[in-house]
């Protein structure tokens, strides 16, 4: 394990075989996907509003 990395690597799940789904599960699946990416775009702004926070306090 590398020293830098405070937690061991997780082995990635293999993609999903998006030809046999059909439409209707290939537009859950979309639809599952984009509220993960809208789950982690809030947690990157929240992320961003507390570091602007922290460098307006420590800059003064």
């Amino acid at each position: 394990m590398d020293a830098d990395d405070p937690e061991p690597r997780k082995e990635q799940p293999k993609p999903k075989d998006l030809e046999v789904m059909s439409i209707e599960a290939l537009r859950d699946y979309i639809a599952e996907l984009e509220a993960k990416i809208g789950r982690a775009e809030r947690t990157i702004a929240a992320k961003e509003k507390a570091r602007e926070g922290a460098e307006t306090f420590f800059k003064k």
